[in-house]
């Protein structure tokens, strides 16, 4: 058969050899919290313990203390580095949480948690100061998923001496679920306002006094989107990494991930994973999830594919088993 000539021809093998070079991923910034590292070698797996009777995965309602603590002592079996505790649903649906109901279903928790797992990095998942502050002394890292919108927020997190999480919503309220939403005509326009507002976020938070490597931002995808913003915004996620901070991507179960598959939130694994293992390739170093085990395996997969964590074991080709050895 003869070589195919024209427009349609491909590169040729010694062109393709020729053009061979090591990968030049994404290098993603390391987080440290309670004197651990994590970064490419060591992604980070953030296990989540929703004290709420309405959170919209049914998996994840922990109102019931005796189910909480089940809950986090399963994840951190099952491999979760940090464990983000909340006490309101994110979305405008289910009841009305104020900030004194916030902190009974919150606090007694955590401090139960620190004393139960003291080496267990503990996350707050609020948008009000004076929740952060109630926990003080037990809480290792503050998820703002509300961008900033209480701005004594990073102020206290810097004098508890927590962590920070930087979000993007789109400049959305707390519980404000997205209608109409529109950066642009352009597609990217979606991006450069994620990237532009965590890059603000991450210095005004330096600014407040907490070191860099204690400030992750978070695409906070669904937040303030639609389901197109949010792929492309995951696409982009290298682009969030070049800001020089460690990213943390919530996907676990998300609503661009049901309405691209067209599957309510029970039946959201799989495409989880999927955007997971994207995530981990272009360098997001924090991944919350409900589903620990199966996320802990995917993002230290990926990790050791990019090759930045060797394998467990590497023995294939190099001993020879005994007669009869199972391969």
């Amino acid at each position: 058969m003869s070589r195919p000539s024209g427009p349609d021809r491909g590169p040729s093998t010694t062109e393709i050899l020729g053009a061979l070079a090591p990968l030049d991923l994404p290098e993603p910034s390391p987080l440290v919290l309670r004197g651990r590292r994590f970064d490419a070698a060591a992604p980070a797996v953030m296990a989540i313990v929703n004290r709420t009777p309405d959170s919209f995965f049914s998996g994840n309602r922990h109102a019931d203390l005796a189910s909480a603590k089940a809950a986090l002592a399963d994840a951190v079996e099952r491999g979760a580095d940090l464990v983000d505790v909340g006490g309101v649903r994110a979305g405008q649906e289910g009841e009305v949480v104020d900030a004194d109901e916030e902190i009974r279903r919150v606090v007694p928790f955590l401090e139960w948690a620190r004393a139960a797992h003291p080496d267990v990095i503990l996350s707050l998942d609020t948008w009000r100061a004076e929740v952060a502050l109630a926990a003080a002394g037990t809480v290792d890292l503050v998820n703002d998923t509300w961008a900033g919108h209480d701005r004594d927020l990073v102020h206290v997190a810097a004098r508890i001496g927590a962590g920070y999480v930087i979000s993007h919503t789109g400049g959305l309220p707390p519980r404000t679920d997205p209608v109409d939403v529109s950066y642009g005509d352009d597609p990217l326009d979606v991006v450069r306002d994620v990237v532009r507002t965590l890059a603000e976020g991450a210095r005004a938070a330096e600014r407040a006094g907490i070191p860099k490597e204690r400030i992750l931002v978070d695409p906070t995808l669904d937040f303030g989107k639609t389901t197109a913003h949010s792929l492309e915004v995951l696409r982009h996620t290298a682009d969030v990494v070049a800001l020089g901070y460690p990213v943390l991507q919530a996907m676990s179960r998300k609503d661009f991930v049901g309405e691209t598959l067209d599957l309510p939130a029970e039946e959201r694994l799989e495409g989880s994973l999927a955007a997971t293992a994207v995530a981990a390739w272009l360098g997001a170093t924090v991944f919350r999830a409900h589903d620990v085990r199966a996320t802990r395996r995917v993002v230290d997969m990926v990790a050791t594919i990019r090759g930045d964590r060797p394998p467990r074991l590497a023995l294939r080709g190099t001993v020879r088993r005994a007669e009869g050895e199972p391969a």
